[in-house]
């Protein structure tokens, strides 16, 4: 075979020497075939000595610098476009073995001298090349820089020295010597170089054959003879062999230690169903790359088995098996191996939901898609323990997570913390279940994520907060199904069919079982004043009782009263079961106060309503009634002292109409301002605050797709909108005391007082004008019946009664004086002393309190028109609709420079006097009622 493909260059050298060697036309046939056998024997010693290139072989590099040369030598790219087309047809030549040779010759000639003749032979003599042996250390690294980017291609490696006897041509032998040369067969090639070659088998260390033996240990983890592991993490390599070899095994060494390193990893222990599972899908897979080593293992011995067969073991390369051709086959093997430790690197940190989402990174942030579909293969199987919590949760309503890897927590009994404000069933719902939003995986939405939250505590409150747990087992057998990775279709449905099914139950218990929009309603209507026959009757009854102190009160009494009020009223047509829980108590008390400020009613609910009319609520529904029974008692007050006030206009005001008209029409005019803001203020909690949050809270709780969640947050609404909008939530910063007060709420006490205090004063002064009355009547008779006996009608003793009781009642205990024909009254001295003094004390009085409620209702007005509530500024413009007030912004308390304000000084203190010394008014402290709604004791009934 060697013989014919030597005779075949020759036969093909001798053509080509025969075209180009030309024929002379004087020549002789002798000179001839010399001239062509001095040819033929010139091109065999080129061939011969020119050896191999300089260069590594490299098809691409070639056809780049021959793409350089037409970019250089053309301004056209013709050139280069028809070389780029005849370039793709040679590479898909499977014929033409030697590609890089062709490309390579083409180039060389292209480059040579056209003009310069051809080489001689002393030029083809094989040049010794430089191995870089003796150049000195300062200038090795500038040596190899040049040399690996050299334009010409990278430099082949020097070869290595023979010994001294090897045999190798002489370049100083003579020509004679070369012409003499003979070109040797094939078979003496051969066994020339056996000998050599089984020297550079113990100089350059093992050979690939034997490499190829122990790479199937070495890529399961396993030392081997001439690849052993040192450590966990390192392989020694034998020192002597090519650089190529090397840089083979140091890939096929990455597999081995990644390996060596995910083994371990498997094999240890992990507290968690979703790092065991990561565990179990890593095993899966480096079983699957322990297949694909056994395949290799099999290749390996077939190609070492022929090569022993053939005798040939210098040439594994023939049997189809290389290092090279291994690091192609398991270079996919390889990159899964590599995703597969950085998924370990990273999931040291991370449990549960958390390791879930590294995992869906890999498949949804990164370009490739070998590791978008080697990521997706991964969550396949470890989010199984993930999708088994979850069907738990919404089907069953019941938490399986011992490691806490779910996005749902349960809380422990210490966690929750024992709340006495709190009541069970609202620490069931809000308290026993916590959203744990760092580990909610990224393979399901938060909303997503929030959705199953609520299916899941609203099947467990069904359960144990509504104790219907026979529908949530009927629940779970009909539409519990399987969740698995993947099935995004089939798991939205599943989602939603569990949500609309869960939220539609609870809201049926909630509306027929337990009444809960009854509850709601009652508590409108009996503690929101919403009843008013009830309330006008409850107020009727107990305005007398309530007028005495705190500590007279008794339980049983207030009790009765509330048992009348509701018989006499429309609220005897409501059910039982809310009448029940309508209750009249006390709250704490202190010293000084009356029933008004203790008294308050109470409406208890049970489990599960408690979950939105919760222990807040029930204190938010306490202030604003304590706030509403203020008023009303204000308006009560005040109401009877106008009917009072009418009534005896026509009697026996008339009477004493000279001397106290125009105090009379003063004190109708303040109590007629007083009853529009207490009309109007009522008006506008009831109506405007109230009922229209009312409408709000009844359009949210009957809307499509409602939850509990969105039932409390609208009853939260609703009952914060009542307290902000009705005065009673607006909250500032003492700069005296230092400590946060209600902005509306103190100065509507404060006002509220001032009108009880204003109703007492005008009482006192009818008891004045009632007094006044009587006297005049008592004289009048007295003088009629003196002057049918025929005496004076008025005597010394009538004038020193009417100048001073005090000293009248002594001169009664004297002897009665003779009759003085001079009569006081005919001198015009009527009246008497003592109630001259009276008189104006109560104008004082009535005066101080009419200027203090005007300045107190000009800053109310003044705070209302600044808030950025629209229907509170209403309420400043329904007050004072006629511009009576002047609304005024107070300056804040501890300003330096603070002026008084009119009504608030002289007054203010005289009034704090004058109820020091006689106690508390009629009006009482409304502080002690203020402290009852915030803490909402309950006082031992007696």
């Amino acid at each position: 075979m060697g013989d014919e493909k030597a005779q075949r260059l020759d036969d093909a050298l001798s053509s080509l020497v025969d075209i180009l060697v030309p024929t002379l036309p004087d020549e002789d046939e002798a000179a001839a075939d010399e001239r062509h056998d001095d040819a033929l024997e010139l091109a065999r010693n080129i061939i011969d000595n020119q050896g191999s290139p300089a260069v590594v072989s490299d098809v691409n590099h070639a056809a780049e610098l021959i793409r350089k040369k037409l970019r250089r030598d053309n301004n056209s790219p013709d050139k280069e476009v028809q070389f780029s087309n005849l370039y793709a047809r040679l590479l898909t030549q499977p014929v033409l073995s030697q590609k890089w040779s062709i490309l390579y010759l083409l180039h060389q000639l292209a480059d040579s001298d056209p003009d310069g003749g051809g080489p001689t032979l002393d030029d083809l003599r094989p040049k010794s090349r430089d191995t870089g042996m003796g150049r000195h250390d300062d200038g090795q690294d500038q040596q190899v820089y040049e040399d690996a980017f050299a334009t010409a291609g990278l430099p082949r490696l020097p070869p290595p020295l023979r010994e001294s006897g090897s045999t190798s041509r002489s370049n100083n032998a003579g020509p004679a010597e070369r012409r003499g040369y003979q070109r040797p067969s094939r078979k003496t090639e051969k066994v020339e170089e056996s000998g050599p070659e089984i020297e550079k088998s113990h100089s350059m260390g093992p050979s690939e054959s034997a490499l190829l033996r122990d790479l199937p240990y070495t890529l399961q983890g396993l030392s081997s003879t001439n690849l052993p592991f040192t450590s966990l993490t390192t392989l020694d390599l034998p020192r002597n062999l090519p650089i190529p070899i090397i840089s083979l095994l140091h890939t096929l060494a990455e597999p081995s230690l990644l390996y060596r390193s995910l083994s371990d990893f498997v094999d240890s222990r992990d507290e968690g169903l979703i790092g065991q599972s990561l565990r179990s899908a890593i095993g899966k897979e480096l079983r699957s790359y322990l297949g694909l080593i056994s395949t290799l293992e099999g290749e390996i011995r077939r190609a070492i088995i022929s090569l022993d067969n053939n005798e040939q073991q210098g040439r594994v390369g023939k049997a189809g098996v290389t290092l090279k051709r291994c690091v192609v086959w398991t270079r996919e093997a390889t990159m899964g191996l590599r995703l597969m430790s950085l998924m370990v690197e990273e999931a040291k940190s991370r449990k549960g939901g958390q390791l879930i989402s590294m995992i869906h990174s890999f498949s949804t942030h990164h370009g490739d898609p070998f590791v978008g579909a080697f990521a997706e293969r991964m969550l396949s199987h470890v989010t199984r323990p993930f999708y088994d919590m979850l069907r738990q949760w919404i089907y069953d309503g019941e938490l399986s997570d011992p490691y806490h890897e779910f996005f749902v927590t349960e809380q422990d009994a210490h966690e929750q913390g024992e709340d006495p404000r709190r009541a069970p069933a609202t620490s069931v719902w809000e308290e026993k279940y916590k959203l744990d939003e760092t580990m909610i995986p990224s393979i399901v939405t938060e909303d997503f994520a929030k959705k199953v939250f609520l299916i899941g505590k609203s099947l467990n409150f069904i359960r144990y907060g509504c104790g219907d747990s026979a529908w949530v087992e009927a629940y779970c057998k009909e539409a519990s199904r399987e969740l698995r990775y993947g099935d995004t279709a089939t798991l939205e449905t599943s989602i939603d069919k569990a949500y609309k099914a869960t939220m539609a139950r609870l809201i049926y218990l909630m509306d027929n079982k337990f009444r809960l929009f009854e509850h709601l309603n009652a508590l409108k209507r009996y503690l929101l004043l919403g009843q008013g026959d009830f309330i006008a009757l409850l107020m009727e009854s107990l305005s007398t009782n309530l007028d005495r102190p705190a500590g007279s009160q008794y339980r049983h009494t207030l009790t009765a009263q509330l048992e009348h009020a509701i018989r006499g009223s429309n609220a005897q047509f409501d059910s039982p079961d809310i009448l029940r829980r309508l209750d009249a108590r006390l709250t704490e008390m202190e010293k000084g106060d009356t029933g008004w400020d203790v008294f308050t009613l109470e409406y208890k609910v049970d489990a599960p309503v408690d979950v939105i009319i919760t222990p807040w609520a029930n204190r938010q529904y306490l202030k604003i009634f304590n706030l509403l029974w203020r008023v009303k008692r204000v308006e009560f007050a005040l109401g009877s002292t106008w009917r009072r006030c009418m009534t005896g206009a026509r009697g026996v005001l008339a009477v004493v109409d000279a001397k106290m008209s125009r105090d009379w029409k003063t004190a109708r005019c303040c109590i007629a301002e007083m009853i529009h803001f207490v009309n109007q203020l009522q008006y506008y909690i009831l109506f405007e605050v109230i009922e229209a949050s009312w409408d709000q809270l009844h359009a949210a709780i009957h809307k499509q797709d409602c939850t509990l969640d969105d039932l409390i947050e609208a009853h939260t609404r609703y009952l914060k909108a009542i307290t902000h909008k009705g005065l009673l939530g607006s909250v500032r910063h003492n700069s005296v005391t230092g400590h946060r007060e209600d902005v509306f709420t103190a100065q509507l006490h404060e006002l509220l007082k001032i009108m009880l205090a204003y109703k007492d004063a005008v009482d006192g002064l009818y008891s004045f004008s009632v007094a006044e009355f009587t006297r005049r009547q008592e004289l009048a008779a007295k003088i009629e019946t003196r002057t049918a006996q025929g005496k004076w009608g008025l005597t010394e003793k009538d004038d020193e009664e009417l100048a001073s009781p005090i000293t009248a009642n002594r001169a009664a205990q004297q002897a009665d004086r003779a009759d003085s024909p001079f009569p006081v009254a005919a001198l015009g001295l009527t009246g008497s002393g003592g109630d001259d003094a009276m008189l104006p004390a109560l104008r004082k009085r009535l005066q101080d309190l009419s200027a203090d409620f005007k300045t107190r209702v000009s800053n109310l007005l003044g705070d209302l028109l600044v808030q950025p509530d629209v229907d509170m500024k209403f309420l400043a413009v329904v007050m004072n609709f006629n511009d009576v007030y002047t609304p005024r912004k107070r300056r804040r308390e501890g300003h330096r420079g603070e002026k008084k304000t009119p009504g608030q000084g002289e007054a203010g203190r005289r009034e704090n006097a004058e109820e020091k010394g006689k106690g508390k008014e009629g009006g009482g402290s409304f502080g002690a009622a203020a402290k009852g709604a915030e803490k909402g004791t309950r006082v031992p009934a007696k």
